[in-house]
This record gives structure tokens, C-alpha cells and sequence, in this order.
């Protein structure tokens, strides 16, 4: 059992209410959460507005030296967050070591981030005038990650605000709560000053008031948020009502587009891999796949194939690919769009229905945009097919989303791909790769309904600082009067 606490100016916090979260196989409770109030959610918005003054003023090398200290205390914890990433969440073992080895290598791309804060001196009309654009950190931010990938998003979510000078509360998912309390815990331990990321749980009725507490203190200046398309739009209006910009990481229905040209056996892999890995459940997953109907036989029977060989099973017992999904909704929802679709006159090719959280890799081919499936994204594994004629189809139909996140296009004839890729409206598309792919360095995020603003690299600095204009005089002025 593990026993959740907040995480408070380095000091554990308790609270007279508590919330479970169970194992989604076996439905054994495995963590006790403390569920956070307003005051106690205010207490470590003010504990990191205490802790600011000092952390802002650490210098680059320094800030550096310690946000490399949490990488390796990251690496050291790798079996113990695999075991609760397991339990708080289904996922594999193989999946919560993933998700250490990603989450530290972006903790040390942060650390290379702190010498890299720049500003630029801008020419003045003024005779005499030093004009320089100067970025500063921002202030405490508040930072919200999902259960999905919790390891890595709980990472992300901190990573560079901190390398910019920022302090941090990190609200943890209802649904990992140990596993995002463990980060923090790593962050303290690797010797981050008292208050500078600081840890809130709470129960999920209690999400609204408490939230709305954190972004509405004076001293809260960023906010990011990776989730729910619906959740994600609540918290904009929330920053909106206190003109705290935010950040947002939403939803995805990410096409990976099949050309005439594609080298079949690549794009099989490459739709496998986006599809099935963790259940399907990642902001990139490839939910469309868009394959050219002259190549689509030959693609859909090598694909099926090889989704009916990917094993599924309880995550505990290892040598698996799909372990389980979050929770029964979550079963419950992909059951539903594939009714719909077979209802529809879709065919079911590879799966099929599951009767518990251990669901097969499971594709319907000849999916039509009438469908449910079409529009709504699963987060789950099961996959639409949808077969076109031609380039422009392809595009019209990769494009007729609400969201906009990740996109692939697989064709022999680079130069035709790249264009293709550029005429679909997503944040990121690769070309001959899978819709899931990220770098820690690499300008991440959406557009559309899948959220704005970027994480990653100098594209993150300029989130997470204010860009100021400051002047000095050097020589006589001349004023009009």
C-alpha cells in the first residue's frame, strides 16, 4: 500500500481526508492519497512564492548542477516507479521504465537549458539608448500532468520551468498520485531548496474549487496543463477570468496517412507501434489510419496480422505489449465506437470487444466520417481504417478533425510526402516515422482543439519567462520640453 502525503516547502503534509486509488486489474486498492483542501492548496502556492526570491537568483550552473541531481535520483527510482506506474495505472513494467529513461533525459535537457535563457539588444532610435529584450523567470507556476505517461508528463510539466527560475506545485493526477508525489520526492532529495517544487493531491469532486484556488493566488504567473480536450478548456477559462497565461496539452485524433507509394511493410510497423503501444493511450496515438485504397489490402491484412501476434496480459506477470487501460470507462467507450462502426458497416479485422480492462489490439476497417469513431478519440486500442483515392482525399480527410497534435505520412517520394505533410493541420508530422515520437529538445504541442503554446527546448524558455524591455541611457537626452 502506498501512503500518499502532500509535499509542502519539503516537509510532508497530511489532511483529515484522504482518497484510493485501485489497480485497475485487480481492483486492490494500492495508494491512500491525501486529499488537499483550498488552504492547503494555497499553503504550497505560498510556500513556492516564499521560495521564488531565492531560486530565481540561483545562477545558471548551479541551477543546472541541481536539476541534473533529479535526473539521476529519477534513474535511481526506475524499479520503485515501475512497480507504482504499474499498479496506480495497468501500464507495463517496460512502460514505467520508458517512461524514467525519457523523464531524465528531460530533466538534463533542461539543465543544459539554464545557460541558454537569452535576450537580445535591439536597436534604438534614441541617441545614446542601450534597448535589450531580457527574459526573466515568471514567477511560481502551476503545473497539472495526466496519468497517461506520469512519469514523463509529471517531468515535463516542471523540467523547464524550473531550469528557467521558476518554482513549481505540481497538482497530481486523481489516478497516480504516488507515482507524481515521487517525483517531487526526487526533486527534494537531489537537494532543491525547501519550497521549490512543491506536491498537491486531491479527491476529484473536490478538483474545481481547488484548482480555481491555486490559478486564482496573485502569485501564480504560468500555468500548464496536459489532459482532456473538455478539462483543458475549463482550465483556459479559469486563466482567463485572472489572465494567467497557460499552456495546454490536449487531446489528439492523430492521422498517420498511408501514401500509393508507401513501403508497406515500414508503414505496418510504424501503424502497430503508434497504435497498440501502451494501450493506445498516449496524446499521440495514432487514432486514423488513412492508407490509399490501392495499396489498402495489402496493408490492412499485413497490419491485422500483426496486431492479432502483439500479447496481452496482466502487466504483473510480464512479457506483455498491451497491458491493461486505466479503467472500465475507458472500456465501456472503445466497445461503444466499435458498435457503432460495425453497425455501421465497418469491419472488425483484427480484436474485437473486451469484457475487461485487458483489451486485445483490436482494428475496424472500412470506417466511414459518419462513424463515432471517426471523430472521437478512443485512448484506447482500437483503431479505424479508413481507405481513400489519391493525395487530395487523403489530406481532406486527415485534416477533417477537430484536433491537431500529431500526424505521419509514409511515401517512397520524399519531396510528395513533405508536401502532404505540410498541408495537414497538426503542431507535428513526421514523415516515414510514427505519430509517436518525442524529443525533449523538440517544440511539442497542438493546434486546433489539441491545445497552443509548446513545450521543449527554447520554445519552452520563451512559455515559461517574461520577455522584458529594459533600457540604459548612456550619453545626454534630448527632451522636447
Amino acid at each position: 500500500m502506498n501512503d500518499t502525503a502532500l509535499l509542502v516547502a519539503g516537509e510532508a503534509r497530511t489532511t483529515d481526508a484522504t482518497f484510493t486509488r485501485a489497480n485497475p486489474v485487480s481492483g486492490e486498492v494500492v495508494t491512500t492519497a491525501s486529499a488537499a483542501t483550498v488552504d492547503d492548496a494555497i499553503a504550497a502556492v505560498d510556500a513556492a512564492a516564499e521560495a521564488f526570491p531565492a531560486w530565481s537568483s540561483v545562477g545558471p550552473a548551479e541551477r543546472r548542477g541541481l536539476l541534473l541531481a533529479v535526473a539521476d535520483a529519477l534513474e535511481e527510482r526506475a524499479d520503485e516507479f515501475s512497480r507504482v506506474v504499474r499498479e496506480e495505472t495497468g501500464a507495463t513494467n517496460e512502460w514505467g521504465h520508458f517512461n524514467v529513461g525519457v523523464a531524465a533525459s528531460m530533466m538534463r535537457e533542461a539543465a543544459a537549458l539554464t545557460t541558454m535563457i537569452h535576450g537580445e539588444v535591439i536597436p534604438s532610435n534614441v541617441p545614446g539608448s542601450i534597448a535589450m529584450g531580457v527574459r526573466e523567470p515568471a514567477g511560481v507556476v502551476l503545473a497539472m500532468a495526466p496519468w497517461n505517461a506520469p512519469v514523463i508528463l509529471g517531468v515535463r510539466a516542471i523540467a523547464t520551468p524550473l531550469a528557467c527560475g521558476n518554482t513549481v506545485v505540481l497538482k497530481g493526477s486523481e489516478q497516480c498520485p504516488q507515482t507524481h508525489r515521487m517525483i517531487v520526492e526526487a526533486c527534494v532529495d537531489a537537494g532543491l531548496p525547501a519550497g521549490v517544487v512543491n506536491y498537491v493531491s486531491h479527491a476529484a469532486a473536490d478538483a474545481p474549487e481547488v484548482v480555481e484556488a491555486m490559478i486564482a493566488h496573485p502569485a501564480v504567473r504560468r500555468v500548464n496543463f496536459t489532459g482532456s480536450t473538455e478539462v483543458g478548456r475549463i482550465i483556459a477559462q479559469t486563466c482567463a477570468t485572472h489572465l494567467t497565461p497557460v499552456l495546454l496539452e490536449l487531446g489528439g485524433k492523430a492521422p498517420l496517412v498511408v501514401l500509393d507509394d508507401a513501403d508497406v511493410d515500414d508503414a505496418v510497423d510504424a501503424a502497430a507501434f503508434g497504435s497498440f503501444a501502451h494501450s493506445g493511450q498516449i496524446c499521440m496515438s495514432t487514432e486514423r489510419i488513412i492508407v490509399d485504397a490501392s495499396i489498402a489490402d495489402e496493408f490492412v491484412a499485413k497490419l491485422a496480422d500483426k496486431a492479432g501476434q502483439l500479447p496481452v496480459g496482466d502487466p504483473a506477470a510480464g512479457g506483455v505489449v498491451l497491458g491493461s487501460v486505466v479503467d472500465t470507462e475507458t472500456v465501456e467507450r472503445c466497445n461503444a465506437l466499435l458498435d457503432d462502426a460495425v453497425a455501421n458497416g465497418a469491419e472488425v479485422v483484427a480484436g474485437g470487444r473486451a469484457d475487461d480492462t485487458l483489451m486485445p489490439p483490436t482494428l475496424l476497417d472500412h470506417v466511414t466520417t459518419d462513424m463515432d469513431i471517426f471523430r472521437t478519440e478512443s485512448f484506447g486500442p482500437v483503431k479505424p481504417i479508413i481507405r481513400v483515392d489519391g493525395v487530395d482525399e487523403a489530406v481532406a480527410v486527415a485534416n477533417d478533425s477537430d484536433y491537431g497534435l500529431s500526424a505521419a505520412v509514409f511515401g517512397r517520394d520524399i519531396a510528395r510526402a513533405w508536401q502532404v505533410a505540410k498541408r495537414i493541420e497538426s503542431g507535428i508530422c513526421h514523415v516515414n516515422g510514427p505519430t509517436v515520437h518525442d524529443e525533449a529538445q523538440m517544440p511539442f504541442g497542438g493546434v486546433k482543439d489539441s491545445g497552443h503554446g509548446r513545450f521543449g527546448g527554447l520554445a519552452g524558455v520563451r512559455e515559461f519567462t517574461e520577455l522584458r524591455w529594459i533600457t540604459v541611457q548612456t550619453g545626454d537626452r534630448h527632451y522636447p520640453f
